[in-house]
């Protein structure tokens, strides 16, 4: 199994990036379902020592869940965790949705379905490195990743990595219920890619999932079984917690007080 933390620190370490990402939404709102349910596998990506970011590159296609990627990119150094309390200022880089502005941040994310094609480019173009992409399920209901995808096949692109935080919910509800995606695991296949499955709040399932991935002669879709909220009861699964406006103190409290158990 692979580990590049003992447990007991790795627990530690994601306890406190969660609290981070709790702090920063209750003092300045935003998106905090997603942003639980995809930071383990940010975790995951910038911890695995499979990757170098200096030169691999990273697009996070679903950018509203830009809280989770500045807790995990201020956790790596680059730039002061001081400033993730600047997050949504009028003037700061650290916005709602992230952009290039932010030191590590590669794509600037616009409407959403939009970051698979640019992974896409940038795996062709840059053939010596890895393109890694980060979408949501809901995403997939837009034409454009289909588009990627069968862009990818034709080009056989080996070094793009597709991951898929798979929590079944989006603004208005479930994927169910507001359009369904099917066997998503079925559809990368029938478009030539190479799919694992895995439990995305599990690390080194996920790490081992990535490690696969570099040694595929097709791009890979990691599908990542995830939980809106993961980690506060009162939020997890629940599509209303998908963004949070003027938290209360109680709600927050008590969220802080679970995540620190």
């Amino acid at each position: 199994m692979l580990q590049f933390f003992d447990q007991h620190i790795l627990n530690k370490y994601k306890k406190q990036l969660r609290l981070d990402l709790l702090e920063v939404i209750y003092k300045k709102n935003g998106h905090i379902g997603g942003s639980l349910s995809a930071l383990d596998i940010m975790i995951a990506l910038y911890y695995c020592n499979l990757f170098n970011f200096d030169k691999d590159h990273f697009v996070l296609s679903a950018g509203h869940l830009a809280s989770a990627y500045y807790v995990v990119l201020a956790s790596k150094g680059y730039f002061p965790k001081e400033k993730l309390l600047t997050y949504s200022d009028l003037g700061s880089p650290l916005q709602g949705h992230v952009s290039t502005q932010v030191p590590g941040v590669e794509y600037s994310s616009g409407s959403l379905g939009q970051g698979l094609s640019f992974a896409a480019g940038l795996a062709l173009g840059d053939k010596k490195h890895y393109s890694i992409c980060l979408s949501s399920d809901g995403e997939h209901q837009e034409g454009q990743i289909w588009e990627a995808i069968s862009f990818a096949n034709k080009y056989k692109l080996k070094n793009l990595i597709n991951i898929i935080d798979h929590n079944k919910t989006q603004i208005d509800g479930t994927i169910q219920e507001t359009m369904p995606l099917t066997n998503l695991k079925q559809k990368y296949q029938n478009f030539g890619w190479q799919v694992f499955e895995v439990n995305g709040h599990h690390l080194d399932a996920l790490i081992s999932a990535f490690k696969k991935a570099t040694f595929q002669k097709k791009p890979t879709c990691i599908i990542a079984n995830t939980i809106l909220g993961k980690g506060i009861s009162f939020m997890e699964n629940k599509y209303r917690y998908h963004d949070v406006k003027n938290m209360s103190e109680i709600a927050y409290l008590k969220a802080k007080k679970e995540l620190e158990q």
